[in-house]
């Protein structure tokens, strides 16, 4: 690479926002950590993947406190993950502002998640929690070429470590901290043969809600209280045969959390401390998830490797909500109860293989998908049951991908990758809705029954070029990438007749240029990619009846333009200190949306989830080692801008908000045996107020983010 290539990518991540510092180029010295990913299908580092992509160590998942999916929003720019105000255990999760705003058993997510390649329909659970995390991988874009679902915001990979063959391995740890939080994480790794390992792992965890209930039920809403299990045993009888079996369980029992009555946009109500003592009987959720994966790896030749993943997982929800007691008189304005149980089964196989000395790299995959769940609700208004539904779906997916890279020997650093996917859906649906009157027997509405298939085929092709100078380096591509999400029903139809007829597919079409440099003798990382997505028959949700939240209508009406850019920087300017920097730019506009009669309405409609600007600062130094250990030092922030958070009113805003988290531990204490670590942690430390979701509830309403949280860590390896 020229130095003339290496001033326009540092002039190209300033203009980004990247504040890069500049570092003298010298011999030996620190460097940055290679990031080794599995997004493509193998294992390649992450500079070489042309994706933008965030990926997060098991060290970065220690020192960023990441514990579920929704901490994954303040370490991934772009990433938006929020509470549906049904349940608190649901996550509604975004990437490039493409998400889903609803949460219905009849809808696929438009971000798929995977826990070692088994996608996650119902992203409730804790079994990322309880695993034994190597790393999380966060694609940003559509995907589907190398995925068992079709995504058309991105995918959310958790990889786990595999049980270790060769050694025994106890590790411990146990936090303390305000708010009652406490949590011990137990795991240990035995091996029976030099063919058999077993690994068991153990997660209690428990924190206390910040808004007590002075009614009468549980004592507080927003209490955590889960239980996590998982076996894993790993079979490897060859060199060439290597089989994992994995089982998790979670159990949770949260409380509700709690809806405060806030104004509109900027105004803004203080965080609540405690709730209506007219609330009465609040009920604590009852969520157990629990999956098995069967991943069985054969290498038949060098050059060629089967894989197979099978996974069943089974969701057990009960969950409880409370809409506004107090807020206008002494009754809840709603309240919810959902009954849901899910279950699914997927298989996919591949194969993983290379030609001609590595010239060409392939991969080939055929995917089935079968989901059945039902679910009964009920929807009360002033303590008086108002609606009752029983939903059930059956759903089916087939798929077939392939991706090939081709690099020529007569161009080197030159590649070319196309990709091609096609994918077979089946949804079939029932529903059941019983109004209940003031006075008199319920309204039981005829039976809606829905059966509809979809198809598509989505295309994609990359073409990349590596430069690799004398300390520096560079991958260069431009990509093109089609996504698509099956149609559905929608529940909370208006009539039976538009629940059958249901909704169709809708389709997102992705330009991306990007550059991945490796600078100064690789002390710098300079990330960038650029975007535009053309999206086309949005599944839009438009209320039918202002006088009736629980009332939304759902039709294939919206095109819409998002374009954005995305910069991914780290730093080592001298021994002990890293520099990480993470941005995304979003603007994210709809172009046309049509109602069911037709008429332009694209003005009345919000595009959600899409704040304009998101950034994330962070800064690590490792001291010199002393007697009793090594002392690390870790800060970050984080800060988004506005957003808003209703399609169809203005007024619903999440005002712009920073947080501020900080760590310091000392590790590798001598105690004379294993390997021991202290920290102090603490999250959002300058206590800041403010919004994870604002929305209509009957009246104005808003969930407060966590106040200022800390603790103190203990961890034993060994």
């Amino acid at each position: 690479m020229t130095n003339q290539t290496i001033r326009l990518v540092l002039a190209t991540s300033l203009l980004c926002g990247s504040a890069v510092p500049v570092l003298a180029q010298a011999e030996g010295g620190p460097v940055i950590e290679e990031i080794i990913v599995t997004a493509q299908k193998r294992a390649e580092t992450l500079q070489n993947t042309p994706i933008s992509i965030v990926a997060i160590t098991a060290a970065g998942i220690e020192r960023q406190g990441i514990r579920d999916i929704t901490d994954l929003q303040t370490v991934v720019p772009g990433l938006q993950v929020t509470p549906h105000p049904n349940s608190a255990t649901t996550a509604r999760v975004f990437i490039r502002g493409v998400g889903n705003n609803d949460d219905q058993i009849t809808q696929d997510p438009s971000v798929a998640v995977y826990l070692d390649g088994v996608y996650i329909a119902r992203s409730q659970g804790l079994s990322a929690e309880v695993a034994d995390i190597e790393r999380i991988e966060v694609l940003r874009g559509p995907q589907g070429a190398l995925y068992g679902r079709n995504a058309t915001g991105g995918a959310i990979n958790y990889i786990t470590r595999a049980p270790d063959l060769d050694s025994f391995g106890f590790k411990q740890s146990l936090a303390y901290g305000n708010q009652d939080q406490f949590r011990s994480r137990t795991r240990v790794n035995i091996p029976v043969a030099d063919i058999l390992a077993v690994e068991l792992g153990y997660l209690r965890s428990q924190k206390n809600g910040f808004v007590s209930n002075p009614g009468t039920g549980v004592s507080r809403w927003g209490d955590q209280r889960r239980n996590a299990y998982r076996a894993a045993v790993r079979l490897k009888p060859s060199d060439t045969l290597d089989i994992r079996y994995t089982y998790d369980r979670s159990d949770i029992d949260d409380t509700p959390v709690f809806m405060a009555l806030a104004p509109f946009y900027p105004a803004m109500a203080d965080r609540p401390r405690a709730g209506s003592p007219f609330v009465r009987n609040l009920l604590r959720n009852d969520v157990t998830a629990q999956g098995h994966n069967l991943t069985a790896n054969w290498e038949a030749t060098e050059s060629l490797t089967f894989r197979s993943i099978t996974g069943y997982r089974k969701l057990d929800g009960v969950t409880h909500q409370n809409y506004l007691t107090g807020a206008a008189g002494p009754f809840a304005l709603y309240e919810t109860d959902f009954d849901q149980n899910q279950k699914q089964f997927t298989q996919e196989l591949q194969a993983i293989g290379d030609l001609l000395d590595g010239q060409i790299e392939y991969v080939l995959g055929a995917y089935y998908f079968d989901e059945s769940a039902t679910s009964f609700d009920i929807a009360r208004a002033f303590r008086r049951p108002i609606v009752e539904r029983t939903v059930t779906i059956n759903n089916s997916a087939h798929a077939l991908y392939g991706q090939v890279t081709f690099r020529p020997e007569f161009a080197t650093g030159l590649y070319v990758t196309p990709s091609l996917r096609w994918s077979g859906d089946k949804r079939q649906a029932t529903l059941q809705t019983a109004t209940i009157p003031a006075s008199g027997a319920p309204v039981i509405t005829p039976s809606g029954h829905g059966d509809r298939s979809f198809s598509n085929v989505s295309p994609g092709v990359t073409i990349g070029y590596t430069v690799n100078g004398d300390d520096s380096s560079a991958n260069i591509y431009a990509k093109f990438a089609s996504g698509y999400k099956t149609g559905g029903y929608n529940v909370r139809a208006s009539t039976i007749a538009r629940f059958e007829e249901g909704f169709n597919q809708e389709n997102l079409d992705s330009w991306e240029a990007g550059v991945k440099s490796t600078l100064f003798r690789n002390r710098l990382h300079v990330n960038l990619a650029g975007f535009v997505s053309k999206y086309r028959n949005i599944q839009v949700n438009v209320q039918s009846d202002p006088g009736n939240i629980s009332v939304t209508d759902v039709l294939n009406a919206g095109k819409a333009t998002i374009k954005g850019v995305e910069a991914d920087v780290r730093a080592v300017p001298f021994k002990g200190l890293t520099l990480g920097l993470n941005y995304a730019y979003l603007d994210a506009g709809y172009d046309k949306i049509l109602n069911a009669a037709g008429v332009d309405v694209t003005s009345s409609f919000n595009f959600v989830e899409a704040p304009r600007n998101t950034v994330s600062l962070n800064a690590q130094y490792e001291f010199p080692a002393t007697p009793i250990g090594v002392l690390t030092a870790y800060v970050d922030y984080f800060h988004q801008s506005r957003k808003f958070s209703s399609s169809t009113d203005k007024r619903y805003i999440t005002g712009a908000y920073g947080l501020l988290d900080a760590r310091l531990s000392l590790e590798e204490i001598p105690l004379g045996f294993g390997s021991w670590r202290l920290a102090a942690f603490a999250r959002n430390l300058t206590d800041r107020k403010y919004y994870i979701g604002h929305f209509n509830a009957g009246m104005p309403a808003a969930i407060f983010g966590e106040p200022r949280s800390y603790g103190l860590e203990l961890a034993f390896e060994y």
